[in-house]
């Protein structure tokens, strides 16, 4: 059977890791000196209290080809074809560490590595669909061409308090239009072509939420959701009942916030994630 392999900022809960067998390789958090793996040293609990409290902002880090290696050789022991799903290459090296990593092990196992263009739960849920494929007994060639649809018709709608967190990261992309005095507005981002891009900008928080939901209910057919939250529960409650009219709530996935996408957009970030129909 196929071995699935993607990054920690797919999102995807615990429980489906598990049934699917996905390996997940975490990435980097850097707060100073010190440095964490997403997931494993750090809980996104931890680490969004973390964030709002240290004077210290975090930056994040790739993880190294030779860890994605070190997962392919010991996968190889047990399957001899392998799809690794990674985060956005345009926004990340951590496609590229995938790639080099392939390069290192040579003909150990088949392996392709593809670059989703995406991140959080429109990366997860390509990566889970490809797992239900794979379980299904789908070969890797096959699989491949599914996940790469899978990935194109994949979207992500994130709303949060500002964009100040994005500015300080580096990460603001096509985003560079909304700062500035607009800093404290509450936009909706996605991203595009791999890159961040807006979507839409709004003067509250409730105006940010009818917009998200907006934004699922307006997709032309939806094959599967996630939604998810980082400090915001109830909110996030709040949008899986909205949703629930136009997609079943015992499908729709629910998450947390990467913390290393958090690094960009803060504690109060929502996100709804989608793979559109054709």
């Amino acid at each position: 059977m196929v071995k699935i392999v993607t990054d920690s900022t797919c999102d995807i809960p615990e429980d489906i890791l598990k049934k699917f067998d996905i390996t997940t390789i975490p990435i980097l958090i850097v707060f100073g000196t010190e440095t964490y793996r997403e997931r494993i040293d750090i809980t996104p609990a931890q680490f969004y209290k973390r964030l709002v409290e240290s004077k210290v902002h975090p930056t994040t880090a790739m993880q190294t080809p030779a860890a994605f290696a070190e997962v392919f050789t010991k996968l190889a022991k047990e399957t001899d074809e392998i799809l690794a799903v990674i985060f956005s290459g345009k926004i990340s090296a951590t496609y590229e560490s995938a790639v080099q990593a392939k390069a290192m092990v040579g003909d150990i196992a088949k392996i392709e590595v593809i670059d989703s263009g995406q991140s959080v739960g429109a990366l997860g849920l390509p990566v889970i669909k490809a797992a239900e494929a794979a379980a299904g007994g789908a070969k890797l060639a096959e699989l491949a061409a599914a996940t790469q649809d899978w990935c194109s018709r994949s979207h992500v709608y994130m709303v949060f308090d500002t964009l100040e967190y994005l500015r300080k990261g580096g990460r603001v992309g096509r985003a560079q239009a909304l700062l500035g005095g607009l800093l404290k507005m509450t936009p909706i981002l996605t991203l595009k072509e791999g890159l961040v891009t807006p979507v839409q900008r709004t003067r509250s928080r409730t105006q940010a939420i009818d917009a998200l939901v907006n934004l699922v209910k307006g997709a032309h057919k939806i094959e599967a959701l996630m939604l998810e939250d980082a400090t915001t529960p109830d909110e996030l409650e709040i949008v899986a009942t909205r949703c629930a009219e136009i997609y079943p709530r015992e499908k729709t996935y629910r998450g947390t916030v990467s913390p290393v996408i958090g690094v960009h957009v803060g504690p109060h970030v929502l996100a709804a994630s989608f793979i559109e129909g054709k």
